[in-house]
């Protein structure tokens, strides 16, 4: 059954003005240079954006609920769509990851399934996610929230127990978060059916097609109900999204915060140009600053090797890519989290559904090759309108191809040359010397009994270290 929408005119777009450029509806907005498709002229004037979520039309428990977890102000893209999506409107937001995107769809999607009941098998509101990583991130940063008005949500991903999954759906799940490949899984055993979901959100819609998933995502909103609402949030939109915006989004409501813009004003960039036998040096002293960091690298591989080189180095490091076993990801990014860990080297698996607090840092070891990977990247930091810093290790080889990728992604950078042990290279990274003491990271020791109910309830479990008082879930997205 295809349940293709109808098209909406659609205007070529220009770059914003600046910092948080907002596009109103039928406004213009984006970056053709960037191959970005023109975005929809909506034929239905949007609702005033709002200054407060008191202003919203929400049940007062997501209110106090907010109020609780110390989100006062909504960020522009959560003041701008929010009025407008609880309407049941079509949404189309764009914002660079940090932006707000998470409670953005995920307060309307929640307020609109409040009250109502889903039978077995049978969720009334779907979120679909290109990673595992950020299927965890969303469902712990809306846990909260769901349980207020008493919804009950399941994590649908790959790597883990689809048993255990497919017993949550069918005790009655209102909210699935999913990756596309493993919801395609239970809808095709006859575990999951799609026919109720009244709300439907693609978050890191560009990614899920960079990825290869556009047939399953197409796949499952062609058997989700035709009148629905449905809700597209990214952080780029390129042509390949344009399709899922023709064929599946009715009249949205655009609103448009340009990527770059945000990039620029809230990261320093620095192009750090180094000898290739030095390099290894460098980001070793990187790694061994005060403070955490990202550092990625191409291959899983190199992100091993580093790895241990850092571990033998002195520094608290551990590895994050694709080989790795689904719970060996999430005890590595908890143990990031309450910094057990110091350096997180990984490869693009972490570019995206990684939030982590006063993070100030990130490093390119291996330079991307595409502007979205650069600005997803480095959006690991300079979350929640805070500021930080985003450094590319350049080789005379690479560097046609650096400035190439700066440019499309609307980045002009600070360069510097730099060597090992200099001055400079602290200045700009907090780069110092490593102890040369090797050290092991030791997997946490486990809390019995209390692990289990935490996590059927959906809190986060702490996975290393000391028990931390909670912190409050900042005003960002989780992706």
């Amino acid at each position: 059954m295809n349940h293709t929408r109808a098209n909406t005119p659609f205007t070529r777009t220009t770059r914003g003005g600046g910092r948080g450029a907002a596009v109103s509806a039928g406004s213009r907005s984006g970056s053709s240079a960037r191959g970005e498709f023109a975005l929809p002229r909506t034929a239905t004037p949007a609702l005033p954006a709002v200054e407060g979520f008191a202003e919203l039309d929400m049940p007062g428990e997501l209110l106090a609920t907010l109020g609780s977890q110390g989100v006062t102000i909504p960020f522009p893209i959560q003041a701008a769509t929010l009025p407008n999506s609880l309407a049941g409107r079509d949404v189309l937001g764009r914002g660079r990851t940090g932006s707000g995107k998470t409670l953005a769809f995920g307060l309307a999607l929640l307020a609109r399934t409040a009250g109502r009941r889903a039978g077995a098998g049978q969720p009334l509101g779907l979120v679909l996610v290109p990673t595992r990583e950020l299927a965890q991130q969303v469902s712990d940063a809306l846990a909260p929230y769901a349980r207020a008005v008493g919804l009950r949500m399941v994590t649908v991903v790959g790597g883990m127990s689809i048993g255990r999954q497919v017993s949550k759906l069918r005790g009655g799940a209102e909210i699935v978060v999913a990756t596309p490949g493993r919801l395609k899984d239970l809808v095709d055993r006859g575990d999951c059916r799609l026919d109720r979901i009244a709300v439907t959100v693609l978050d890191e819609a560009d990614q899920m097609a960079d990825m290869g998933f556009m047939p399953q995502v197409t796949g499952l909103l062609d058997q989700v109900s035709p009148g629905g609402q449905r809700m597209l949030f990214s952080a780029t939109l390129d042509r390949n999204v344009d399709l899922l915006v023709r064929r599946y989004l009715s009249d949205p409501v655009v609103h448009s915060v340009d990527p770059a813009a945000g990039a620029v004003t809230k990261m320093e960039h620095h192009v750090l140009h180094v000898h290739g036998a030095d390099k290894y040096a460098a980001t070793t002293e990187i790694a061994a600053r005060d403070g955490r960091v990202i550092m990625f690298l191409d291959t899983k591989h190199a992100v091993d090797r580093l790895t241990e080189h850092l571990l033998h180095s002195g520094v608290r490091a551990a590895a994050l890519h694709g080989g790795k076993s689904q719970p060996q990801r999430t005890r590595t990014l908890a143990q990031f989290k309450t910094g057990h860990v110091s350096v997180l080297v990984a490869t693009n698996v972490a570019a995206r559904g990684i939030h982590v607090d006063d993070l100030d840092l990130v490093v390119n070891v291996d330079p991307p090759t595409d502007h979205k990977d650069y600005l997803h990247r480095g959006g690991r930091t300079a979350r929640a309108g805070k500021s930080g810093s985003v450094v590319t290790l350049v080789t005379p080889n690479q560097r046609r191809a650096v400035t190439r990728v700066m440019a499309a992604a609307g980045v002009v950078p600070r360069t510097t040359r730099v060597r090992s042990g200099e001055e400079v290279l602290h200045s700009i990274t907090g780069a110092q010397a490593p102890s040369g003491v090797p050290v092991v990271i030791t997997a946490p020791v486990a809390e019995p009994a209390r692990k289990r109910g935490a996590g059927s309830r959906g809190r986060r479990r702490p996975a290393s270290g000391p028990r931390r008082t909670p912190v409050r879930q900042p005003l960002s997205d989780a992706a």
